[in-house]
């Protein structure tokens, strides 16, 4: 289990390198073209393109609902003939606020400068500013670049009531941002669309608060709006001033009694004059006056006005203004999206993220009609997706990341190009050379497929060069050889290390060969990969190798029976036939040795010398065979009462011997003997006769009684046979 679960952790970790190798190509050329596009993007080359495209978004989202909480109340062509002049005498504007107010409107607009006063009427009109809390004017404050144009608010009109009407144009004079407040000597404006809504919403209990998640920002209802920054969206290094949003353009659509379209409603000046206007179109509303008239070129480019034929259409000042009303309106009530941007980074990921795509699909698909289909399609899953996010209030930079998957894929096409005429060349090459070497050769692409094989290799395995080229090991071999084949292979590319293996494989003719393979990897100048295989024909040499191993495996049975057989015979030269013990010329040996052993380290040695009493009786009542078996148990006990170090050996008859090595003290040698006494002393069943026998034993010490072997033998000898004189079952010492 652990094993399989190794090999599978190899595997993993190989595939995971070899991804990351062919991955190499793509990651660098999609960092490259995402860092040039990036480059490009950030010194404002793609800045018009990618508003142009924020543009066709707008067009192309669908009409909402119309806008119920404005009507536009607009001075034309034909109010301009009807009064005479301009500017609108005061006396004529004083009659329409006061035909307005009966209808009890939320807040009234007027879109109109009216820094000086223009009898007849001024003093009229003054009066009726005072009794309108609700009426909103305009003034122009002075910016950076106009700072002497300026347009003071109304005559008799507090500050309260006045906010700025200032427009903030991109460079192709086209507005996509407004202004909420602005500061100008340490004084906080509002702007005119501002002031109008926070009226409308006053009766809504809807106040202006900081936003919770940054105090910074300005919050209203639902809807917290985030600053515009220089950088914002498409835009590079964009004026910032005062407090900016990106305009998320509502797109209300309403069908007039004329059958006309209008992107809100509408009511002429001198039908409000005439009484000829319903009640409904006024009363809890925002009434927005202004110019609509060629004449008084009061118009402006917004997003609506760009189209992809013909020329662009501009707006009346005061449509743009409703503009901006209905979209504050609508996201602080009803939490309509506001526009929002990603941050940097993100952007930047995103971008990346599709020059790596465009890199990766061209790479894998490697087919002209599909590459070109596949790019196809994932420019218009691109284009879509910024499309809904866009419709949930998300600015996607979609231009630069168009040109970052475009940029790869053309990069890709190109490199595979010179990749596949590089790919040519080297087949070519690679044929020529190995047609001239008699081994099988085989050359293998990274698909496993066989791109260049030799003679010698068709020849081999029994197929002809056009059927196998292009085919794999899978088309001809028996699978269980052909994952050899391809798991040999999968090692080469994994690793880019030269591979020799030894294998098998079948024939056409169905004989199998075991054959030797020597893998290598090969890169050209376009870095094309190839697999090359030399092979070698070992059959022959696996049946001698497999003969030699059996005789070798002959001989090493009859080596170990030899040597079976010797230590048998070197047993029996040691060893006592019938008890298993030593005989007397290992003993011999033995004391030799111990003796030697005892004098270089400087220890005491004992030696027993055992004789049975008794024994001779038992012989001659009850049997040779009785008294076998009696000697076999005798040996038994006699071994289980010494040490494993000590040696027990019977020298013949009843006669015993015991080597005691390494005793710190003669009291250890009489503690051996009364042991091997009172163990030889207990009875013995022998066929149903109970035996009873004791054993003398003679004690000699090295070096107490002799330095030599034959001496303390001697010794021992003597003192067992004073054990007997002195009554038997006993031991002396020497």
């Amino acid at each position: 289990m652990n094993q399989q679960l190794g090999k599978h952790c190899v595997k993993l970790i190989f595939g995971l390198k070899q991804s990351l190798r062919r991955g190499h190509r793509e990651l660098i050329t999609a960092a490259i073209v995402a860092v040039c596009v990036l480059l490009l993007h950030s010194i404002g080359l793609l800045q018009s393109l990618e508003l142009a495209a924020l543009d066709q978004f707008f067009r192309l989202r669908p009409n909402e609902s119309p806008e119920d909480r404005i009507t536009i109340v607009v001075i034309d062509e034909a109010d301009l003939d009807e009064v005479g002049s301009w500017p609108i005498p005061d006396i004529n504007i004083a009659q329409l606020l006061q035909k307005l107010n009966v209808h009890k409107p939320r807040a009234i607009g007027l879109d109109i400068y009216r820094n000086l006063p223009v009898e007849p009427g001024n003093q009229e009109l003054r009066n009726v500013y005072k009794s309108m809390p609700n009426l909103i004017g305009i003034e122009l404050l002075a910016n950076d670049k106009n700072k002497n144009v300026t347009v003071l608010p109304p005559l008799g009109l507090n500050q309260e009531q006045v906010g700025f009407n200032n427009v903030l144009y991109d460079f192709d004079v086209k507005v996509r941002r407004s202004l909420l407040y602005w500061h100008v000597h340490n004084q906080v404006h509002e702007s005119f669309a501002l002031k109008l809504v926070l009226l409308y919403l006053k009766s809504e209990n809807i106040t202006p608060s900081k936003a919770k998640s940054n105090p910074e920002y300005l919050q209203l209802g639902k809807a917290v709006f985030t600053r515009f920054q220089a950088n914002d969206g498409g835009y590079v290094g964009a004026d910032a001033g005062g407090y900016q949003i990106l305009t998320n353009f509502p797109k209300p659509k309403y069908q007039s009694s004329s059958g006309e379209f209008y992107s809100f409603r509408q009511v002429s000046m001198r039908d409000v004059l005439a009484d000829k206007v319903e009640d409904n179109l006024i009363k809890d509303r925002i009434i927005l006056i202004g110019s609509t008239a060629p004449s008084l070129q009061d118009f402006v480019l917004i997003p609506y006005s760009s189209s992809l034929m013909g020329t662009a259409e501009p707006v009346p000042g005061i449509q743009l203004q409703a503009y901006f009303i209905s979209e504050l309106i609508s996201a602080a009530l009803q939490g309509r999206p506001l526009l929002k941007v990603w941050p940097d980074l993100v952007e930047n990921l995103w971008i990346f993220i599709w020059s790596y795509l465009g890199a990766v699909t061209t790479w894998r698909i490697r087919h002209a009609t599909r590459s070109l289909l596949s790019i196809l399609v994932s420019c218009f899953a691109l284009t879509l997706s910024a499309y809904v996010a866009f419709l949930y209030g998300w600015w996607i930079p979609i231009i630069p990341s168009l040109f970052s998957f475009g940029s790869s894929a053309i990069w890709i096409t190109s490199n595979i190009a010179h990749m596949q005429e590089e790919w040519k060349r080297s087949k070519e090459f690679l044929y020529h050379v190995i047609n001239t070497i008699s081994d099988p050769i085989f050359v293998k692409n990274e698909q496993h497929q066989w791109i260049v094989l030799n003679e010698a290799y068709c020849r081999f395995i029994g197929y002809p060069n056009k059927l196998l080229i292009e085919k794999s090991d899978y088309d001809f071999f028996l699978k269980h050889e052909a994952d050899v084949f391809r798991e040999q292979d999968n090692l080469v590319f994994q690793t880019q290390q030269p591979q020799e293996h030894e294998e098998e494989f079948t024939n056409a003719d169905g004989q199998t060969h075991q054959i030797a393979t020597k893998r290598s990897l090969h890169k050209d100048a376009a870095g094309n990969l190839f697999l090359v295989g030399v092979i070698r024909d070992i059959t022959q040499h696996k049946l001698m190798e497999k003969r030699l191993k059996c005789t070798a495996a002959e001989l090493s049975r009859s080596n170990n029976e030899f040597k079976l057989k010797e230590d048998h015979l070197r047993h029996l030269a040691n060893h006592d036939p019938l008890t298993g013990l030593s005989n007397r010329k290992f003993f011999t040996e033995q004391l030799y040795e111990s003796l030697h052993g005892a004098q270089h380290d400087n220890l005491l040695l004992g030696v027993l010398f055992i004789d049975l009493d008794g024994f001779k009786q038992v012989n001659d009542t009850l049997g040779h065979e009785t008294g076998d078996r009696l000697l076999i148990t005798i040996a038994e006990r006699l071994s289980k009462s010494l040490r494993a170090s000590d040696t027990v050996s019977r020298l013949g008859g009843d006669e015993f011997t015991v080597i005691l090595r390494a005793i710190p003290n003669v009291q250890i040698a009489a503690k051996v003997a009364e042991k091997i006494l009172s163990s030889i002393i207990k009875p013995i069943v022998v066929d149903g006769d109970v035996i009873r026998i004791s054993a003398s034993i003679g004690i000699s010490v090295y070096p107490y009684n002799s330095q030599d072997s034959e001496t303390l033998m001697k010794q021992a000898d003597a003192a067992m046979y004073r054990a007997k004189r002195l009554g038997k079952n006993r031991y002396e010492f020497a």
